[in-house]
């Protein structure tokens, strides 16, 4: 029997799906907003390498040009995905917004729009929701940005530091995003970086020789989270100096308990040798704006030229499928790992393990398929 299948966005997670969906007889049909697959890393910033390993991030039947090197560029991440697409012969529908998911009589409902188009609608036997992590950039409204001359500008919108030379730079938020912009500044020509942390994170070398984070993250990811937050303290000392007076404490919270709650440890690629030589000065969160001014949390000021927000995403899933039931109450799905929401319907790509975004992809990919096919 032929499963009639949408997925939704043709991402990397969207893309997989879809081929381990076809691989096992699915009648299957991407939908995809934008004209191109790997739209969100066609816009990512120019330096973005992939933080996994080439050999641990390959997608489902196709494995990453070994010219592409150990740490993938964003340009050859996107090479990749179209290759992926063309390799599986994937039926992808192009400037194709779904608007609405509904259920009824055992089937679902896809609503949708396209350029200059009217609402469509196409029934389903099964969904896959593979819109993102990263979907919707999400910038703070801090009381008194209206008065700030400069420019506040999300991260979602950085390429590269040349519109930036010469310029004294506040970057908002250390996460893998925030930390590699603010070293790229500092690198390519700013007058100054500061970088605004409010919770410090935990911070692991993305290698050490040939041993790669992603595999420690592979190892301690069934371990008991108490033991690998006591792990993480020696690890971390052993690693790095104690960065303490430099605004970079060892969290009070452990490593895989903050994991578990969303915060994925920075990979150091520079990161802490610019706080220590101080091309990157560390300082407290944004309590608000005055005027020209930037207020920090305990009352310092600082007077940038731009606020740059690396304050993370929104997944925007709640006007599409809010009214079903399958969103927890921030908005993000309940069942994700290639288990079902409901039936026939599944999420991928709105996790960020530390074993690797990529590799989760590609096995969720195959669950998926599996759960499909058996009428899950």
């Amino acid at each position: 029997m032929s499963h009639t299948v949408y997925v939704i966005g043709a991402g990397p997670a969207g893309l997989a799906a879809a081929a381990a969906l076809r691989a096992k007889g699915a009648d299957v049909t991407v939908l995809e907003k934008s004209e191109h697959v790997g739209n969100a890393w066609r816009h990512h910033y120019d330096r973005l390498h992939l933080h996994t390993t080439r050999g641990l991030s390959q997608l489902p039947g196709l494995p990453i040009p070994r010219e592409f090197g150990r740490w993938v560029a964003r340009d050859d991440v996107v090479r990749y995905l179209e290759a992926y697409a063309a390799h599986h012969d994937l039926r992808i529908e192009h400037c194709v917004e779904v608007t609405r998911l509904d259920r009824a009589d055992g089937a679902w409902t896809i609503t949708t729009t396209g350029e200059g188009a009217a609402e469509d609608r196409r029934t389903a036997d099964a969904v896959v929701v593979a819109t993102g992590y990263n979907h919707t950039p999400h910038l703070p409204d801090w009381p008194g940005q209206d008065t700030f001359p400069g420019q506040v500008v999300h991260a979602s919108r950085y390429r590269n530091p040349a519109p930036y030379a010469g310029k004294d730079v506040l970057v908002v938020g250390v996460g893998n995003t925030g930390a590699e912009i603010a070293q790229d500044l500092a690198e390519n020509g700013a007058a100054s970086v500061h970088l605004a942390v409010r919770t410090p994170p935990h911070i692991v070398p993305r290698n050490q020789g040939p041993w790669a984070a992603q595999y420690t993250g592979l190892l301690v990811r069934h371990l008991p989270t108490a033991l690998v937050d006591a792990l993480s303290v020696p690890v971390r000392k052993a690693s790095f100096p104690d960065l303490a007076h430099l605004g970079l404490p060892i969290p009070e919270v452990g490593l895989a308990t903050r994991v578990a709650q969303g915060a994925i440890p920075v990979q150091d690629i520079g990161l802490v040798a610019a706080v220590q030589a101080g091309t990157i000065r560390v300082v407290r969160a944004i309590e608000r704006f005055d005027g020209g001014d930037v207020v920090l949390t305990g009352g310092a000021r600082l007077a940038p030229d731009v606020v740059l927000a690396a304050t993370g995403y929104r997944r925007a899933l709640e006007p599409v499928m809010g009214h079903l039931g399958v969103l927890d109450e921030h908005g993000k799905p309940i069942s994700t790992n290639g288990r079902p929401a409901a039936r026939g319907l599944y999420f991928t790509g709105f996790t960020n393990p530390i074993s690797g975004m990529f590799r989760e992809m590609a096995a969720d990919a195959h669950r998926i398929a599996r759960n499909v096919t058996a009428g899950r």
